[in-house]
């Protein structure tokens, strides 16, 4: 273990990376036109691009970047490639495709994982498959996981998608104290989130697509935006800022940028890696009302993330990625109890944003008239899910009738979040209920969830 002094902010620990050889790329230096233009510079711009290009390699296509490419949550967040269930299916159900479109969305998120490691290389994106668990440590988190998994197989889930695991079986994959069981499902990657943005944007160049940054879009409107002083004209407008949207004009209230909080660990010695067992790279997130996601790195370090501090008044955010020291201590606590044997010392932490709608499900929003298509609102799944999306918008801006462009993500964008103060309060008292909700469990005992959280989901719509 070394002694050097945690690093806070900046751009976390996967983009600090010095060994990625990132593309070159230059801002907007004249007015441009394009047959797309893409605004939002992340997994979701980028995949879109790339999947236009493919199809129809006559189209030109731009996409514009404020910061730098992965400047987002697509170079920050956790490094989970699953096939996790993005949004609420009861919610996306009620589309005209109902209950089966949603299930043809999960079977297209399992194989969208394979082929996003093909695409793109398993050793260039440090891809490992371990599958993803979601473990109980108490009688009411074990009932929740043991109700979840019956739940989904109402929803066509079968087994060797989706199954239970004992405390034992659950500890063959990682030794988390006090786990009771587990969910797992095979269909998971933990990746490096930096070099899967590099070897995207390789990817799109090589395709054809042009990239600009730093190239911040403003006045978005009917065939143009507005880069600085330049104009850019397009025939199709595809807006995929994810949690940054409410920087955009009159779309404050649109998607909540809600606050993930990341903490990396320095390495683990050689003992302390064999006594925790995560060989297998499985991702790993908790039951709880306020939950944890974390995963190990190929250098034996442990990423762990959660919440923090989860909204700020506005919808504004600190672009320096900066945690405070409660955040810090609250992360590193989580790491110390889930592997009490280990002294984890903190090395990267940082935050992000993520970008959620009001009925906390992905919308692929097409306004035909003004031909601009709003792309996002993963909620904190959209790894996997830009892929998708991305193949989604490109088959719509090409006017395509497949099964992608009838997808139960395409649909109008939901109602919009409360104005503040309501919109503030609402946020922050329902992650502090479910603190309380946690605590109350706790000191009970049993397999009851607490009426707080089912309260808590209800007020959040989650339910």
């Amino acid at each position: 273990m070394g002694d050097t002094a945690m690093e806070n902010g900046k751009r976390g620990y996967w983009l600090n990376q010095a060994d990625i050889e990132w593309p070159d790329v230059d801002g907007v230096e004249n007015d441009e036109e394009c047959d797309v233009a893409i605004v939002g510079g992340g997994l979701t711009g980028l995949w879109t691009a790339w999947a236009l290009k493919t199809a129809d390699p006559k189209l030109s296509v731009h996409v514009y970047e404020a910061e730098s490419f992965g400047y987002g949550a697509s170079g920050r967040n956790g490094g989970w490639l699953s096939a996790k269930t993005v949004g609420i299916r009861s919610q996306l159900a009620k589309g005209p495709g109902g209950r089966h479109a949603v299930m043809e969305v999960d079977d297209q998120l399992r194989s969208g994982i394979d082929e996003i490691v093909d695409l793109l290389g398993r050793e260039r994106i440090n891809a490992r498959k371990g599958g993803w668990l979601q473990v109980a440590r108490s009688d009411s988190e074990q009932a929740r996981i043991e109700h979840y998994v019956e739940k989904s197989r109402s929803w066509g889930v079968a087994e060797k998608d989706l199954r239970l695991l004992s405390a034992t079986e659950a500890e063959e994959h990682v030794r988390i104290s006090h786990t009771t069981g587990a969910i797992y499902s095979q269909h998971g990657y933990t990746v490096d989130p930096a070099r899967m943005m590099c070897e995207l944007m390789m990817l799109a160049i090589s395709a054809g697509v042009v990239l600009r940054a730093p190239a911040r879009a403003s006045e978005i409107g009917p065939g143009q935006l507005r880069v600085g002083r330049h104009t850019i004209r397009a025939r199709w407008i595809v807006v995929a800022t994810e949690g940054y949207t409410a920087r955009e004009r009159g779309q404050r209230r649109a998607m909540l940028p809600l606050n993930s909080s990341l903490l990396v660990t320095e390495p683990l010695t050689p003992r302390e890696w064999e006594s925790i067992g995560w060989g297998g790279h499985a991702g790993a997130s908790g039951s709880a009302h306020t939950y944890f996601y974390a995963r190990p790195t190929v250098d034996r370090r442990i990423a762990l993330g959660g919440r923090g501090k989860p909204y700020q008044f506005a919808s504004s955010f600190d672009p320096s990625g900066k945690l405070d020291e409660g955040t810090v201590q609250a992360l590193l606590k989580v790491v110390h109890d889930l592997f009490p044997e280990i002294a984890a010392k903190p090395a990267h932490a940082w935050s992000g944003i993520l970008g959620v709608h009001r009925d906390w499900s992905p919308t692929i929003a097409v306004d035909e008239n003004a031909k601009i298509l709003r792309v996002g609102g993963y909620a904190g799944s959209g790894v996997t899910a830009a892929y998708l999306a991305g193949k989604i918008a490109a088959d719509i801006v090409l006017d395509r009738r497949t099964s992608l462009s009838r997808s139960p993500w395409v649909r109008q964008l939901p109602a919009k979040w409360e104005p503040e103060p309501l919109r503030w309060l609402g946020a922050n008292a329902l992650y502090a209920i479910y603190g309380v909700a946690d605590g109350v469990e706790a000191r009970r005992g049993g397999a009851k969830t607490s009426s707080l959280a089912l309260l808590a989901d209800k007020l959040a719509r989650r339910g």
